[in-house]
């Protein structure tokens, strides 16, 4: 599966400024959360994967989550990522990848 990164209109990259700000452990472990995804795609399941809503998937390394979508069945496009600090994704961060993917498809 091809991985992209979501970029606002202003070139600004949210899933790689928070990778950018995590300590050199996490990381990592996004990272390689990211290659599974790649290389598996939608193959890659629970607990590597969860579906939220709205088409948004969310990839779970840990307890960050990057959430995304996938774009005709090849492409997964990384919106938005957060560090979890509940039991589950907040719905403001969820509408927020269903802003950026919304964006992405006014754009694309």
């Amino acid at each position: 599966m091809d991985i992209e990164y979501y970029e606002k209109p202003n070139g600004r990259c949210p899933v790689q400024d928070f990778i950018r700000k995590l300590p050199s452990r996490d990381q990592v472990l996004v990272m390689n959360a990211i290659q599974q995804l790649e290389e598996h795609g939608l193959a890659l399941g629970r607990p590597s994967v969860g579906y939220l809503r709205d088409h948004i998937r969310e990839l779970r390394p840990d307890n960050h989550r990057v959430l995304y979508f996938v774009y005709h069945r090849s492409r997964a496009v990384l919106l938005h990522a957060i560090t979890k600090k509940a039991h589950k994704v907040p719905d403001s961060d969820i509408d927020k990848a269903i802003e950026y993917k919304e964006d992405y498809l006014k754009r694309l």
